[in-house]
């Protein structure tokens, strides 16, 4: 009787239950579709502003890679950090929906402010105006500027995943609660790609930092706004009403003053006349007594006037010619360099390459004397990125001119390589000259500038027989395909110099004896002679890039530099050895540890971010690589790779079978695609014409990054069925996810900082081969135990 009495009375009480469940119904559909959009608005702000912090901090850092590294690994790092804490002290566990709500608010206010401590950074670390940064500013800089946002993004997560997670045990239509985790993050994924594709076509494009910002952080407000008011349809239509009427005064009139406020203090210390945010990157125009600058992503371009620059750009190259009749200027165009070469009397047609348009623009604006010269008759102005020009033109030229920056960075170094060096020689006329110039030293140079610049050397000679360097403090290099046309004689060029009747100033009768005088001739010829172990640069080995960072950071102390080069100095083999050795080790312990059910997708985890970063590195590298810009598909390649994980995870709650086996096949899927990406580059780099680049550039290397993320959101689904086997496990969410972030801020730093640079891109792959056999191994089922007692 006791048993039927409390039988009869479990049955009364389910079937209040059930009724209260049904007449609560609307409510819980409501909680549940609101902790959806949460989790949504979430991966919305966190890519936004990631796009948008991401921009500034390269302007704060002058353009540099390292600097795009560290931001990636701090935002993960900090992330990640909001994720397990959120767990781990379960925030919000009693109420979620109020947690959420308050998370949205910070969120709001603190995207807007990490802008302007970003541009506010680089005052405090800049000891002298335009001077670079270090590597300890640098990491100091991310960390404390990203810390508040990314935590927060982090916690918001793991909340919302809460809230889904509760709302869905009360809902009969949404599943089983242990793909709740999955659900949570194809959400937060689905969110993130709708902001990186929304912020390409259309916020990057109509609106500047602050102003997205404020849009951001209205969308955040809203949201709290909904989750705090718990309104039907009405109520959050009434709220979006609301919102657009109070976005159009925040970013129309307090954004702008917010954008001139920071912008006076990213460019401390000097006059700033205009600064434009382009789909190529930052133009700034400062003016210091009479000289203007402009600036390319914080990196100097030109100075104006500034006639030595100009004249040696031009007058070098054009003087080791006989008579040169039609030129290629790749760049340079800002400082005066046309005016100076069309002095030369053959010339009959100079082509000028620039990719951004709105540099000249601010060139007619700013630097009107110099920008004279493009309406020269002579002059054909196009504007394309250099390397895809010369692809693009049957041309052949008596000079092609590269006057660019030192390749600090990706974007530069491609016009430093071997590629580059075989396409301009196969467009140089008989007897023609290709001349690029490099940063170098007036007096002695230092071991790293002298392996710099032998690298350099090394590259031209590989590709033309005859290369001739004219020594100061800007070196000069002068190639030919044909010996003979070249001289190291000063007399030469003093004898054209007066045929030519060119009125100069620094290339000139008095200065050319001293810079070609024999004895300095001699002595960079033997500083600069190659050695047997000097290698290569090329796009996808970009050693002069790891050379240009030896070179930066021994300007910081030589810690660090010592520090690279000592790990440089490590062959691949080795490196390949020592990882492997240790990764059998965790293997080993994963596979015979008491919780492997908990450690195998663990480690799958940490292994799959470690990978879907380097993929999505690869991918912004090798675009930037063959493209020559990178800014304006960054955010589109965030957002399909963020769709791709959205994708991902919604077909692995469609999917069933054996958790582990599928989490292997995942691998083995990972360990390919390195690769593939690879080929996927490789033969991009070799694509001509119009309408098939175009094809590459907006269908093929989206796919690529729509592929890499659906792999990585498939595996996070999959292994949180076996990590968060319960919906009571409050911390396991917030753990997993933590792992994913950290795997993926490991990735960002050694790619970025060492892989990269010391290897290229393609032994980087073969190290995310490596790892994830590894993952593989620790995946698979044991024989003798069921797949069920790891599920």
């Amino acid at each position: 009787m006791p048993g039927v009495i409390a039988c009869s009375g479990r049955r009364a009480f389910n079937s209040q239950s059930v009724k209260a469940n049904q007449q609560n119904a609307p409510q819980i559909a409501y909680g549940y579709t609101a902790a959806g959009v949460a989790l949504a608005v979430c991966g919305f702000s966190a890519v936004v502003g990631q796009i948008v912090l991401m921009r500034e901090l390269i302007v704060a850092f002058n353009g540099n890679e390292i600097a795009l590294g560290m931001m990636l690994a701090t935002w993960l790092l900090w992330t990640a950090v909001g994720s397990s804490l959120s767990g781990a002290l379960h925030w919000g566990t009693r109420y979620p929906r109020h947690a959420a709500a308050a998370l949205e608010c910070l969120l709001a206010l603190t995207l807007p402010a990490t802008i302007w401590a970003v541009r506010a950074a680089k005052s405090i670390f800049q000891s002298v105006p335009g001077e670079l940064a270090g590597p300890l500013p640098m990491l100091l800089t991310t960390l404390v500027c990203l810390s508040v946002y990314c935590v927060l993004t982090g916690a918001l997560f793991v909340v919302a995943a809460r809230m889904l997670a509760d709302a869905g045990q009360h809902n009969a239509n949404v599943g089983a609660a242990r793909v709740a985790a999955g659900r949570a993050y194809l959400l937060e994924a689905a969110g993130s790609a709708v902001g990186g594709v929304l912020a390409s076509v259309l916020l990057l494009r109509l609106f500047e930092s602050f102003q997205i910002a404020i849009l951001v952080a209205l969308l955040n407000l809203w949201m709290a706004a909904v989750l705090l008011a718990w309104l039907r349809r009405r109520g959050v239509f009434l709220l979006a009403i609301a919102a657009v009427l109070v976005a159009v005064p925040l970013v129309g009139l307090l954004a702008p003053r917010l954008e001139r406020g920071a912008q006076k203090q990213l460019w401390s210390g000097f006059n700033l006349l205009d600064s434009r945010d382009t789909i190529y990157g930052n133009l700034a125009v400062t003016e210091t007594g009479a000289i203007r600058s402009i600036y390319n992503d914080g990196a100097i371009l030109a100075n104006a006037p500034d006639p030595a620059a100009a004249e040696e750009a031009v007058h070098y190259a054009l003087l080791e010619h006989a008579a040169p009749h039609r030129v290629l200027l790749i760049g340079g165009g800002v400082n005066g360099a046309i005016g100076e070469a069309l002095k030369h009397p053959s010339i009959v047609s100079l082509d000028y390459v620039e990719l951004d348009p709105a540099l000249i623009g601010m060139a007619r604006t700013y630097f009107p004397a110099q920008a004279a010269a493009f309406h020269d008759p002579r002059v054909h102005l196009h504007l394309m990125d250099g390397r895809r020009s010369l692809a693009a033109t049957p041309e052949k030229f008596d000079a092609i001119l590269v006057d660019i920056p030192d390749p600090q960075t990706a974007q530069l170094n491609r016009f430093y390589t071997a590629e580059f060096f075989s396409a301009a020689r196969q467009h140089l006329a008989a007897g023609g000259v290709l001349a690029i110039e490099l940063r170098s030293s007036e007096d002695t140079m230092s071991p790293e500038l002298q392996s710099f610049l032998r690298c350099i050397r090394r590259t031209l000679e590989g590709e033309f027989p005859s290369v001739v360097a004219i020594p100061g403090e800007t070196i000069h290099f002068l190639a030919s395909a044909q010996r003979g046309v070249l001289t190291g004689d000063p007399n030469v060029l003093l004898e054209r110099l007066r045929e030519r009747q060119l009125n100069t100033q620094y290339v000139s009768r008095w200065f050319i004896p001293y810079r070609m005088s024999s004895d300095r001739m001699q002595q960079v010829e033997s500083q600069l002679r190659p050695l047997p172990s000097t290698p290569v640069n090329r796009d996808f080995a970009p050693v002069a890039y790891y050379y240009n960072v030896v070179l930066w950071s021994a300007q910081f102390g030589n810690a660090y530099s010592r520090w690279f080069q000592r790990a440089a100095s490590v062959s691949f083999s080795h490196t390949m050895g020592a990882v492997a050795v240790l990764l059998l080790m965790i293997v080993a312990i994963m596979r015979f540890a008491r919780k492997r059910a908990r450690l195998a997708p663990a480690g799958c985890t940490v292994a799959t971010g470690f990978t879907v970063m380097a993929l999505q590195i690869l991918l912004l590298l090798g675009f930037e690589s063959v493209f020559g810009y990178v800014y304006y598909q960054l955010a589109i390649l965030i957002g399909m790779l963020m769709a791709g994980m959205a994708l991902g995870s919604w077909l692995a709650i469609k999917c069933s079978g054996p958790a582990m086996r599928q989490m292997a096949a995942v691998q083995l899927l990972l360990a390919a695609a390195g690769p593939l990406v690879m080929v996927v580059l490789s033969l991009a780099g070799s694509v001509h014409g119009a309408a098939l680049t175009w094809v590459v550039a907006q269908i093929v290397f989206p796919a690529v990054a729509v592929l890499a993320g659906a792999l990585g959101g498939f595996q996070f689904a999959i292994a949180a069925r076996v990590f968060v086997p319960r919906v009571e496990s409050r911390a396991g969410l917030g753990a997993l996810y933590a792992l994913d972030l950290l795997g993926g801020c490991v990735g960002a730093l050694v790619l970025s900082t060492y892989l990269i640079p010391v290897f290229g891109f393609w032994r980087t792959a073969w190290m995310c081969v490596l790892v994830n056999a590894a993952a593989v191994l620790a995946a698979l089922p044991g024989g003798a135990e069921s797949e069920s007692a790891l599920t």
